[in-house]
């Protein structure tokens, strides 16, 4: 679910001081476009916020979370955008939310 060697070289890239403000940002960033999800506010078209979704959860490791944005990018491009369970989607950022929190508060 999530790429700890990613988080550890983002840590050591970044350092240790400002890899908070980072994560923070992220998680910030990721939370607004997927309320928006939720609600169905979101302002960006589908493949847009699956391409973001996708760059922006690998950068900090949420690898599960990544493919399966990225299942969903092929599939609009395939023209299948009826297939994509954005559920499954919502539910994997959740889950991969919740145990990289956990794991990152226990590790500090």
């Amino acid at each position: 679910m999530i790429d700890w060697d990613r988080i550890d070289i983002l840590r050591s890239e970044v350092g240790p001081e400002d890899f908070g403000e980072v994560v923070e940002l992220f998680l910030e960033e990721v939370d607004e476009v997927i309320a928006a999800m939720r609600d169905k506010t979101n302002t960006m078209t589908l493949a847009e916020t699956m391409h973001f979704l996708k760059g922006s959860s690998l950068n900090l490791g949420f690898a599960t979370f990544s493919s399966l944005c990225r299942g969903a990018e092929i599939m609009l491009a395939a023209g299948q955008a009826d297939e994509i369970d954005m559920d499954e989607i919502i539910d994997c950022y959740d889950a991969s939310r919740q145990t990289f929190l956990e794991h990152v508060e226990r590790a500090a």
